[in-house]
């Protein structure tokens, strides 16, 4: 077969290497839809409420390659949400000694 059919050999292959590597990746993939929500919420609100920058720089400062489908910041109870990827995550500023933190 390697012989008839290089081109389909290497493309097979290539498909098989790919199927190992996704098996053995498999926990970091399920977890990165996750973070892409965590890290806008978590950020934007360090960056607005601990650092107290302007909305629009913290906008600019948590933009990723992987959009967010839905952007929320609630001023008057200091907290953020963020969708991406079909998870939501809530980001809450807590006070000066703590931050600001993710809620489960």
């Amino acid at each position: 077969m390697m012989r008839r059919h290089p081109f389909i050999s290497v493309l097979l292959v290539l498909f098989i290497s790919l199927l190992g590597w996704v098996w053995h990746e498999r926990v970091n993939l399920q977890a990165f839809p996750d973070i892409i929500a965590a890290y806008t919420a978590k950020e934007y609100c360090s960056c607005r409420y601990v650092a107290n920058n302007p909305a629009q720089y913290c906008l600019g400062y948590v933009k990723q390659y992987v959009p967010t489908s839905a952007f929320t910041d609630s001023p008057e109870r200091s907290e953020v949400t963020a969708s991406g990827l079909g998870r939501t995550q809530t980001a809450r500023w807590l006070g000066d000694r703590q931050g600001c933190r993710l809620n489960p």
